[in-house]
This record gives structure tokens, sequence and C-alpha cells, in this order.
């Protein structure tokens, strides 16, 4: 995987260089691990909006999202009806898909599902994890870990959670380190999964 020259002098995954947003995303936030449910949640919302366009579509228009999503509280997400459909779709600061509006509020009722039955959905998705310490020489847009991950959400009644969205979010959740060799962030994501406690 290619690595560039950052506007600081250090090297970088070559994708974060196209644009501002993307490199501030790529050091602050892709690769790190997270637990937190709601933000978990957030980006599984996020990567079934992005399916068809770019990151960058999405990264744009995410404090959008969050405001008309109620900060991706899936427990109010849960209970949005008809009239929040007919809201977010006539919210320009959002992609307007009904199928995926409609997808985020199912999957914000299957959460609450998937909490009752694992305890958090972090304890869930963890489970999946890439193995450690392998190290990818290739891009790639799927994983056996994501293929399983998306097989068993989609048998849970989640929606939009293919394997390339599912991988998309496991790169950027921590649960894969895909930062390519020689980028300068490929070891603190290493440093901060070697000390990271697995969900139980």
């Amino acid at each position: 995987m290619a690595v560039s020259e950052g506007p600081d002098g250090r090297p970088r995954c070559g994708w974060c260089l196209s644009t501002p947003d993307y490199l501030a995303y790529h050091d602050t936030e892709w690769g790190f691990p997270v637990d937190d449910d709601r933000r978990l949640f957030e980006k599984l919302c996020l990567e079934g909006f992005q399916s068809g366009l770019s990151w960058r579509t999405i990264l744009t228009k995410r404090e959008n999202f969050r405001a008309a999503f109620r900060g991706f509280d899936f427990e109010r997400i849960a209970a949005f009806d008809e009239s929040d459909v007919a809201r977010l779709l006539a919210d320009a600061g959002i992609v307007r898909h009904r199928g995926k509006i409609e997808a985020t509020i199912n999957n914000a009722r299957r959460a609450r599902e998937l909490i009752r039955d694992k305890g958090s959905i972090a304890a869930h998705v963890w489970s999946f994890e890439a193995p450690r310490g392998a190290a990818r020489t290739e891009i790639v847009s799927t994983s056996a870990e994501s293929i399983a991950l998306s097989k068993d959400l989609k048998k849970r009644g989640w929606a939009f959670v293919g394997p390339t969205t599912i991988y998309a979010f496991m790169q950027a959740m921590g649960l894969v380190n895909d930062h390519a060799e020689g980028c300068a962030l490929r070891q603190e994501v290493e440093h901060a999964r070697a000390t990271f406690a697995r969900p139980a």
C-alpha cells in the first residue's frame, strides 16, 4: 500500500493526503480501537450511508448526520416513526436516501436487541476482531472476519451491513490495523491496539 509524505514531512497512507479532512480523520481516528457503543453504532450507520458514495461525502456531512439522528443515540432512533423519515428525507444536510434512513432506524432497534443478547455492541463486534500482528501488503475490501460479522448481523435483521461496509467499519474502529507499513500512524495504532482492553 502506498505511503506518501504529509505536509509535516511525516509519511502517511497515501489515501489520506487528498484533503485536510481525510488527513485529520486518518491521524486522529482511523484505526484507533473503539469500545463505545454509540460510536460503533454511528460508524455502522455512516458506513451504510457511504455505500455507493465517497467517504469524504459522508465525512463532510457527519455533523449534520449527528444532528439529524440525535447524536446516533440508538434508543432515541429506535422510536423514530414515519414523520421522522419524512423529516430526514427533507434534510439537505444529509444523504436523503429512504432505504438508508429506514435501515438506520431498523438497525437502532436491532442494536437494542443485540445489547440484550450480548451485553453490548462492542463485546459482539470485537469478538470478530482480525488476528493481531498480521500486516497486509495489499489493499483488500473484505476479510474472513468482515464476511462473518456481516452474515451474523444480517441474520439478526440488520440492513446495509454487507462485507465491504463491515470491513471499512472494522478498519476505522481498530478491529484491524490497515495503516500501511511505513505510515507514521501505524505504530501508534498498533500500540493503542496492544494496550486496548477488549470488551468482554
